[in-house]
């Protein structure tokens, strides 16, 4: 696109975004409990952005599986994602993806991209948002985004998993911005907000106090527990910190790499290391044990993730 169709705007942050050229994608689910079944009855989307039908692997009366499908399979400069979901009443979701997410380099005049999810769940629903891993390439520049309203007694567990860079590779995450925000509250009122810039220029990204120049991070996070004590100590006993280890989770050995807090009743494990795979295979396991105390239910792993 020549110089004068483009149309440059600069967020408060200095991300660049190209408004001549924007490739938008955006998906609106809706899912409804009609007495029998959770059903998704509403299926809004433009662009490369779409869904496989619903799969009940728990019985037509357990959670509604849905997969979210973006072709492109990445973001690249310019492109704007735009993902929502609501939960009714009584109805119950689980949403996942069929691959990584990649954020791409950004383009030679460092135009960003722009990924909003946001997640609404009525009283007496469930919303599981277990998407796999996102991956940064060296270079990416842009702000993802995810908000959470609650009402009621509504519950949600889910989880976001970041590798920067592609160290296998030899290609680490050593230049560009990304940031990500968090935003949690049930019935208006804000329970966690979070704000992470992740710059590799800036002394926070390789500060002990900081990022420790880790290249892989993850935020796992459960609302409507019951008994969060209990749910803590759970953690710790099945993760390694307690002496029996999960099968197939990180053990004793990583257990410096993680911790789980509860604040306002969002209980909270973090993970900071250097391994996709050991990331994944502690908010997989931390699922298989919180589940059952958050909706009485053994974890059902989605089939995709076998693939």
């Amino acid at each position: 696109m020549s110089a004068q169709t483009t149309q440059d705007s600069t967020d408060r942050h200095g991300h660049r975004f190209d408004e001549g050229r924007r490739w938008e994608a955006s998906l609106d689910l809706g899912f409804r409990h009609d007495g029998q079944a959770t059903r998704l009855y509403r299926v809004d989307h433009r662009g490369p952005l779409r869904v496989q039908r619903p799969f009940y692997p728990e019985g037509r009366d357990g959670t509604c599986h849905v997969y979210l499908l973006h072709p492109p399979g990445g973001l690249v400069s310019g492109d704007i994602l735009d993902i929502q979901a609501r939960v009714g009443a009584g109805a119950r979701a689980l949403l996942t993806t069929p691959a990584a997410n990649k954020l791409y380099r950004a383009d030679r005049n460092a135009v960003a991209w722009s990924q909003r999810t946001r997640l609404v769940v009525e009283e007496g629903g469930l919303l599981e948002w277990l998407p796999q891993e996102t991956i940064a390439f060296d270079g990416s520049r842009g702000v993802q985004a995810t908000e959470i309203e609650l009402s009621g007694s509504a519950r949600c567990l889910g989880w976001e998993v970041l590798a920067l860079g592609r160290p296998a590779s030899d290609l680490p995450f050593a230049s560009g911005h990304l940031e990500q925000r968090f935003r949690l509250s049930r019935d208006g009122r804000p329970l966690w907000i979070e704000r992470q810039p992740l710059d590799p220029d800036h002394r926070r990204f390789h500060g002990a106090w900081g990022q420790r120049g880790c290249s892989v991070q993850a935020t796992l996070w459960a609302v409507g527990l019951e008994d969060e004590s209990a749910a803590i100590e759970r953690l710790r006993q099945g993760l390694g910190q307690g002496g029996n280890d999960l099968a197939g989770s990180p053990g004793a050995g990583e257990a410096e790499r993680w911790a789980v807090t509860v604040r306002d009743g969002v209980l909270l494990l973090r993970y900071l290391g250097y391994s996709r795979r050991e990331a994944w295979s502690l908010c997989e396991a931390a699922w298989t044990l919180l589940r059952p105390m958050l909706m009485d239910r053994e974890a059902c792993v989605p089939r995709i993730w076998f693939t």
